[in-house]
């Protein structure tokens, strides 16, 4: 490998001769290697938005400085970040400086770089004109509240929409079953399939809803604080205009944090908002349990519904087909469970005018929204749309429930109708051959109030 010779303010550094970044990243890449975690590429688009938003936003406000030319070349080498075109520029781990100070030069760097090849001589420096009226210390946090906005609005959000939309399909298509309703996972009074899936729809659209309020926090943006808060070495009107730059950029809309130091030490919102994508995970893991549960068999479970056959689902049992979707599902539930009390541990390490625990805070929350997103998406493509009800075992086993006793209740009190229940599964004889013997009813009066139908 070939390597050219890169200077900060502590010496030189070799660097591979093909990559865009300097010393700093490579004293980083040297000192951290720490597990296979890189930085988490939403976070790097992220940085490649306010980088252009701060280059702009200075070219207004500093022209002496930030020139257009700069303006353009920084610019440039953004627009490339967000395409993609320079995620192998990128190789500092998560596990690093906690204010993520690393990262932050590792984007100048190659900015810096990358745009002076692009204007042909040396027009930027990382320091002076990519991280211009800035820091670390208020760049990464507002990286981190880009990204999140982003990755919930743009894919935790669309996916949840589009598995409501299947549920809702599929409470038309089931409106006219009625089947046995469980609690305890025992038999209860029966419910219409459709009434089941409904609560399946809207506890995804109330996480929806938490989700959605979790945004508005989480527009805040604590550029312009600059290293403690004050927003020293920025000009005034800094941070409302990088914010506006940001919007725009962004199709969203973001607003400067009226409290800085807040913003650099908290990160509060990150802890709502993840909070919010544990109560999906926790519903999605209930609903995916209720569908293996309903799905399981094919002939010794209760086998109510069908759902596709993906795969194979046994090396040595011919045949066999498993819910794998549903297991995915409730594995990725797992894990964001998990990554909830990294985020919350994380946000609870502010100490002064500064959190150091950044990196950790938004891979998890990233990764969350992530695995989530796709999670859905495979669930619903490859599982819930080819849900199918088996209506002669509904009817099967609702006709078979003792719990349709209930509907005595009214008629011969609670005692008896708990008599009727206790003979019925003792001597496995019918509700009504019990409830007749017993000398409750007469058959014709039986017949008249017994309608499980109507139980719903």
């Amino acid at each position: 490998m070939e390597y050219r010779t890169e200077h900060d303010s502590m010496g030189d550094m070799k660097v591979p001769a093909d990559k865009y970044w300097a010393a700093q990243t490579q004293r980083s890449f040297e000192n951290f290697r720490i597990g296979t975690e890189r930085m988490p590429t939403e976070i790097l688009r992220a940085f490649g938005v306010l980088k252009k938003a701060a280059a702009i936003a200075n070219g207004e406000l500093r022209p002496d400085k930030m020139t257009a030319e700069k303006v353009a070349a920084v610019s440039a080498v953004c627009d490339e970040i967000g395409e993609g075109k320079l995620d192998g520029h990128f190789p500092l781990v998560v596990w690093q400086t906690g204010s993520g100070t690393q990262s932050n030069m590792n984007v100048n760097e190659v900015v810096a770089n990358r745009g002076n090849e692009i204007a042909g001589k040396n027009l930027l420096h990382p320091n002076d004109d990519v991280n211009m009226s800035q820091s670390s210390n208020d760049t990464f946090p507002t990286a981190m509240h880009i990204a999140a906005v982003t990755a919930l609005e743009d894919r935790v959000l669309p996916a949840v929409e589009k598995l409501i939309s299947t549920f809702r399909r599929l409470e038309a298509e089931n409106d006219d079953i009625v089947k046995s309703g469980r609690t305890h996972l025992q038999d209860a009074t029966p419910v219409k399939f459709s009434q089941e899936i409904s609560g399946w729809r809207s506890s995804l659209e109330r996480d929806g809803e938490l989700i959605t309020l979790a945004l508005r926090p989480l527009k805040e943006l604590a550029l312009g604080g600059t290293a403690v808060g004050t927003g020293l070495n920025a000009p005034k009107g800094f941070d409302k205009k990088v914010a506006q730059t940001v919007s725009r950029l962004t199709g969203k809309t973001f607003v400067t944090a009226d409290n800085k130091f807040h913003a650099l030490t908290s990160k509060d919102e990150m802890v709502f908002a993840h909070g919010a994508l544990k109560a999906l995970a926790a519903d999605l893991m209930k609903i995916a349990n209720d569908i293996r549960w309903l799905a399981s068999g094919p002939r010794n479970g209760l086998g109510e519904i069908r759902i596709p056959e993906n795969e194979p689902g046994s090396s040595i049992m011919p045949g066999k087909v498993n819910p794998t979707q549903c297991e995915a599902v409730t594995m990725v539930a797992v894990q964001v469970m998990g990554n909830d009390v990294a985020v919350g541990m994380a946000a609870s390490q502010g100490n002064f005018e500064l959190n150091v625990f950044l990196p950790v805070c938004a891979y998890n929350f990233l990764q969350s929204a992530r695995l989530l997103a796709d999670a859905m998406l495979s669930f619903n493509d490859h599982c819930a749309v080819g849900i199918r009800a088996d209506r002669e075992k509904m009817k099967a086993n609702l006709d078979n429930s003792l719990m349709l006793a209930t509907a005595l209740n009214p008629v011969i009190g609670y005692e008896n109708a708990a008599k009727t229940v206790q003979k019925a599964f003792r001597e496995n004889i019918t509700l009504k051959e019990a409830c007749v013997s017993l000398g409750f009813l007469t058959s014709e009066r039986f017949d008249e109030i017994f309608h499980p139908e109507k139980m719903v």
